[in-house]
């Protein structure tokens, strides 16, 4: 009997699938890309390896799992806050709903400028003259009824720009970051100036984060009874605001463990990565710069919305990392009906 040295027989062919099949033996397989939306560089490489460095046992730099913190600012660091922040878009919306309860607000400022489509009176405004459009528009409710209202919007607002749904103008990079780092034994936290219960309503569909790890603004609220159940009223008081020096205020308050990783992209955020960077061990401390005018918006010193010019250097002198949108990212947006699949 000749054996067929040169090929293999069909007895070891078949050996050698059903290994394979079985799993008895197994072939290389590259490791699938965390962070496919970015582009290979420096910044895709620091993430990575900060990464990995604290969640290797072992390591010089390991961070246990309840110790991994990450708080990203949401206005231009998760979605995009261009020309105006989404959640003044709802207020404007809002102001146009009630005016008919309201015939008032015709001659008075700042409801005139809303219902005149002065818009460079609404930029012009002064602090006070917002917060009385917030107040207005956000209080006398109960937290279910706002709740069903931001639903409501949401499902029917478009962006001006783009014409897809606000919640479609999350930045694809980030929510992939943010999967990246809880896959990794993080616990991810939105640490906004926007109101917590604006993004409470979607922000676990959109980003994966419940609603219990948003730290933002509010208004005071009450409790009472109605008709036997117990409801919470948003009164027109503010209770918190939580930007600037408010963050690092908010962050004790409400999570109370620094955060070994934090991102943000503007000077509202500059003490929130002080606080971090200022903690003990590693930490990554990240800003996303709008540098592309094609596929979202070129901003940053000079802007009224989103203001990048402090912060920028002191992550310059500190060695902080700066993502360039236009270098940094492949993609900005998710494919048109993706979020929250």
């Amino acid at each position: 009997m000749k054996l067929n040295r040169g090929r293999p027989g069909t007895l070891a062919v078949l050996l050698v699938l059903t290994s394979l099949v079985f799993g008895c033996a197994r072939l290389p397989v590259a490791a699938e890309d965390p962070l496919p939306s970015w582009n290979e560089g420096a910044v895709k490489d620091g993430i990575l390896d900060f990464v990995a460095r604290v969640s290797t046992p072992g390591g010089k730099d390991f961070v246990p799992v309840p110790e991994r913190v990450a708080a990203f600012d949401n206005d231009g660091t998760l979605w995009a806050e261009q020309p105006i922040y989404f959640q003044f878009a709802f207020t404007l919306d809002r102001v146009k709903t009630l005016a008919a309860e309201h015939p008032e607000w015709r001659s008075e400022a700042p409801f005139k400028w809303v219902l005149d489509g002065d818009f460079q009176a609404l930029f012009d405004a002064d602090e006070k003259d917002i917060f009385k459009l917030i107040l207005a528009t956000h209080a006398g409710m109960t937290t279910d009824e706002f709740e069903g209202t931001v639903r409501e919007w949401l499902a029917t607002a478009r962006h001006p720009r783009f014409k897809r749904p606000y919640t479609e103008c999350v930045y694809q990079p980030m929510v992939e970051l943010l999967r990246y780092l809880r896959a990794n034994g993080f616990k991810t936290f939105i640490v906004s100036g926007g109101w917590s219960d604006f993004m409470r309503p979607w922000i676990e569909r959109v980003y994966g984060i419940p609603p219990e790890q948003v730290v933002g603004s509010g208004l005071k609220l009450e409790y009472e009874m109605r008709g036997g159940t117990s409801v919470l009223l948003i009164l027109p008081e503010v209770d918190f605001l939580n930007d600037r020096a408010g963050k690092p205020v908010g962050i004790h308050r409400f999570i109370g463990r620094r955060p070994i990783f934090s991102f943000g992209n503007s000077d509202g955020d500059l003490q929130m990565l002080q606080w971090t960077a200022d903690g003990k061990g590693a930490r990554f401390m990240g800003l996303v710069r709008h540098t592309d005018a094609e596929r979202e918006w070129a901003y940053d010193r000079a802007s009224p919305i989103g203001r990048l010019d402090k912060a920028l250097d002191e992550a310059q002198a500190k060695g902080w990392t700066v993502v360039d949108m236009k270098r940094d990212w492949a993609v900005v947006f998710p494919t048109r009906g993706s979020v929250g699949r």
